[in-house]
C-alpha cells in the first residue's frame, strides 16, 4: 500500500503543473477508483441511464473498459460525459458522483492516471484499499502543511476493537439498524459488515444477507468528500447505503432510532461557538463532542447500545459533568477505555482520546476504566505502530457481552490496568471522568522516548483546563460561604 500511495502521490506533483491541487487530485481519484474497482467486481455500469432536460432517457457506458480503450481527446472527453452521466444517474450512483467536475486539462496526464490506476488489481488488496490510499494521499498532504486530513479517519485496529466489543449483530432481528452520525469514509460502517461476515463464517444466507444490506447500516457526514468515499466503500461491499450529507447536531434529529451507535465525532472547536437549538439536548452546550454525546443518547432505541471515540477534554471540559451525569441517568456508562498516546499518529499525535461505552435504558451503577496509556510507549508510525496487540487485553476484560453485562474482575489485568468505580464516586468527582487515574508514569530516563513537543504542549493545556476548574470551584464554594455568613 505504501509503494501505491507512493506512486499516485508522486504523480500528484506532476499534475500540478495542470493546475490540479491536492484536494482536486485525490478527488478525481476517488471517481476513477471507483470505475476500477467496479469493473473488478462485476458492477455493470455498461449501460447507465439518465434522463435529459427534454425528458428524453440516454444511455451511457461509463465503464472501465470503455473509458481505458480512449486515448488523447477522445479519452478526456469520455472521462467527462461518464462523469456527467453519473451524476444524473438516479439512486446511490448520483449521489457518489454529485457535483463531480473533470479538473483534467492534459490528455496525457489523464492517460497515465488511468494507466496507473489500471496496472493494480485493488479488490485483491482488500475492497477498503480505496478508503486507506485516500487516507495515505491526505497524509501525505497533511506533511506538506495541509492542515485537517485526519479528521476523517479513525485507525482501523481501533475500529474493529470496538465492533469486536459490540457485535452488532443484525441476524434474526428485523429492523436491526447501526448508525454512524459522523461517519467520515464509513470505517465503523464498514467493519461492523465485515465483522458480521467473519463471524457467519460463510452461513449468512442470501435472505438474511439481502435484508441487512438494504436496511442496516445509516449514517451521516458533514464534509462532502469523505461521504462520496464512504457511499463507494458501501457499494462495493453491497450494501445499499443511507447517508445523509449535513451536521448531524445542527439538524432535527432522524426519525430512525437505532440498535448500535459506533462513532468518532470531529475533534476540535471549528463551527462549535454556538449550542445548537435542539430541544432533545438537556444540556445547551457548544462543545461538539458533549453534543454528539446527546445526539447519540435520542437516536438509540430503547436498549440500543453506543461506542464513542471523545478526546480528553471531553471528560473534564466545561459542562462535561453535566452530560455525563444526564447520560449516567438514562444510560449504563458501564466502560470506559483510555486510548494510548499517539493513537491518531500521524493526523494528530498529541491528542489524547478515550472510548466511552453505554447502553440505553438503565441508570448507571458502576463504571469500569481500562487505563491503556499509562507506563505504554507511545504510538508512532514507523516504530511502534497501533495494532491489534494494544487492544488484546482490553477485549478479554470488557467480555463477550455487547452491553457490557459480562462478570468482571479487576485481577484480569496483568498490570493492574481495569478497576472500577461506583457511581458514589463518580458523583464525588462531579462526574469528571478524567479524574479516575491509579497507575504511575514511569520517569523517562532515555531522552529518545520523550514525548513529542506537541504532546507535552497538549498535556500543559490540558494541566492548565483541569487547574482552572478546580479553582472556579473553590470560587464558587467561597462565594456561596461569604453570602450563607452574610444571610
Amino acid at each position: 500500500m505504501t509503494d501505491v500511495v507512493g506512486k499516485l502521490w508522486g504523480f500528484c506533483h506532476t499534475l500540478r503543473h495542470d493546475g490540479i491541487d491536492h484536494g482536486d487530485y485525490i478527488e478525481q481519484i476517488t471517481y476513477l477508483l471507483f470505475l476500477k474497482m467496479a469493473a473488478e467486481r462485476g458492477l455493470d455500469l455498461s449501460r447507465v441511464e439518465r434522463t435529459t432536460p427534454l425528458g428524453a432517457v440516454e444511455t451511457t457506458d461509463c465503464s472501465w473498459p470503455a473509458l481505458r480503450a480512449r486515448s488523447g481527446r477522445a479519452l478526456l472527453d469520455r472521462y467527462a460525459e461518464v462523469l456527467r452521466a453519473l451524476e444524473a444517474a438516479p439512486g446511490v450512483l448520483g449521489e457518489i458522483y454529485a457535483g463531480s467536475q473533470p479538473r483534467f486539462k492534459s490528455p496525457a496526464n489523464l492517460g497515465r492516471l488511468v494507466d496507473l490506476i489500471d496496472e493494480i488489481e485493488w479488490t485483491g488488496l482488500g475492497v477498503d484499499i480505496k478508503a486507506a490510499a485516500y487516507e495515505g494521499l491526505l497524509e501525505k498532504a497533511a506533511a506538506e502543511g495541509k492542515k485537517g486530513a485526519g479528521q476523517y479517519f479513525t485507525p482501523r485496529a481501533l475500529i474493529q476493537s470496538i465492533v469486536r466489543c459490540m457485535r452488532p449483530d443484525p441476524r434474526g432481528k428485523p429492523g436491526f439498524a447501526v448508525c454512524d452520525p459522523a461517519c467520515g469514509t464509513g470505517g465503523f460502517l464498514v467493519a461492523a459488515w465485515e465483522w458480521l461476515e467473519a463471524e457467519a463464517g460463510g452461513a449468512l444466507d442470501p435472505e438474511t444477507a439481502g435484508r441487512i444490506k438494504a436496511g442496516a447500516f445509516f449514517g451521516q457526514e458533514l464534509v462532502a468528500r469523505p461521504r462520496r468515499l464512504a457511499l463507494m466503500n458501501l457499494v462495493l461491499h453491497g450494501i445499499a447505503p443511507r447517508i445523509a450529507l449535513g451536521d448531524a447536531i445542527d439538524a432535527p434529529p432522524p426519525r430512525e432510532r437505532f440498535d448500535v451507535v459506533l462513532t468518532n465525532p470531529p475533534f476540535g472547536t471549528k463551527g462549535g461557538h454556538r449550542a445548537p437549538d435542539r430541544a432533545d439536548f438537556a444540556v445547551a452546550t457548544a462543545n461538539k463532542q458533549l453534543n454528539f454525546i446527546q445526539h447519540a443518547l435520542t437516536i438509540l432505541g430503547p436498549g440500543g447500545r453506543a461506542a464513542m471515540v471523545l478526546p480528553d477534554n471531553c471528560l473534564f471540559a466545561d459542562q462535561a459533568g453535566e452530560v455525563f451525569e444526564v447520560l449516567a441517568e438514562g444510560c449504563d456508562l458501564h466502560t470506559v477505555l483510555r486510548l494510548p498516546r499517539g493513537t491518531f499518529t500521524p493526523y494528530s499525535p498529541g491528542v489524547k482520546a478515550n472510548v466511552v461505552f453505554f447502553t440505553k435504558g438503565r441508570a448507571t451503577e458502576r463504571v469500569w476504566i481500562y487505563d491503556a496509556r499509562t507506563g505504554v510507549p507511545s504510538i508512532t508510525k514507523k516504530s511502534r505502530p497501533l495494532s491489534p496487540a494494544h487492544f488484546a487485553e482490553f477485549e478479554r476484560c470488557y467480555g463477550d457481552d455487547p452491553h457490557g453485562r459480562a462478570r468482571r474482575e479487576a485481577g484480569a489485568s496483568r498490570e493492574g490496568r481495569f478497576r472500577s468505580f461506583e457511581l458514589r464516586e463518580i458523583q464525588e468527582r462531579e462526574f469528571k471522568l478524567d479524574g479516575f487515574k491509579w497507575l504511575k508514569e514511569e520517569s523517562l530516563d532515555d531522552a529518545g522516548e520523550l514525548p513529542e513537543p506537541e504532546e507535552l504542549a497538549s498535556d500543559a493545556i490540558q494541566e492548565l483546563e483541569e487547574a482552572v476548574i478546580a479553582l472556579n470551584r473553590v470560587l464558587a464554594l467561597l462565594e456561596g460561604g461569604t453570602k450563607a455568613a452574610e444571610a
